[in-house]
């Protein structure tokens, strides 16, 4: 009983060791000219139903605070500060959302978009109190980052 619950302990260790492996961490991940990001973050792909939660979720993405999105209409409020992401499949590729979700800014300098995935560069990290973060994790993780693109790629004209 003690060798089967060993073997089933170090088989989930290697396989979440080799799941986080081909993870990219925020500080890796690679940026063309123009902000694309062409590699997958994680080597999985995404779950367009996972990230639709993670588009209307206020502790998640929360992406519906700024954006409206008409297929998301049952979510209480949609923003207006950002472009409305209406047939955003259609105008962008995968890669070009991976690279705005993860962090708009090397697409669209000024934006006022937070970076998804960053770790490092801020100008002003800190708690409610004033108080540094020392290293502060990413809004969203990797994973995340490829639910929503892969959400966001539904969204057709």
């Amino acid at each position: 009983m003690k060798r089967t619950a060993f073997l089933i302990i170090g088989a989930t260790a290697a396989f979440a060791a080799m799941a986080s492996a081909d993870t990219i961490a925020p500080d890796d991940v690679a940026y063309d000219d123009y902000g694309s990001v062409a590699d997958s973050l994680t080597g999985v792909a995404g779950d367009a139903a996972n990230g639709e939660k993670v588009m209307v979720t206020k502790s998640l993405g929360n992406c519906v605070a700024c954006h409206q999105v008409s297929v998301l209409d049952y979510a209480a409020f949609h923003g207006e500060i950002g472009p409305s992401l209406d047939g955003v499949g259609d105008r962008w590729s995968e890669e070009e959302l991976r690279g705005i979700v993860a962090n708009a800014k090397m697409t669209f300098d000024g934006t006022l978009m937070p970076a998804m995935y960053k770790v490092s560069g801020f100008i002003r990290p800190g708690d409610f109190k004033g108080k540094p973060v020392p290293n502060p994790p990413s809004i969203l993780t990797a994973q995340q980052v490829e639910d929503v693109v892969a959400f966001l790629m539904t969204i057709k004209e």
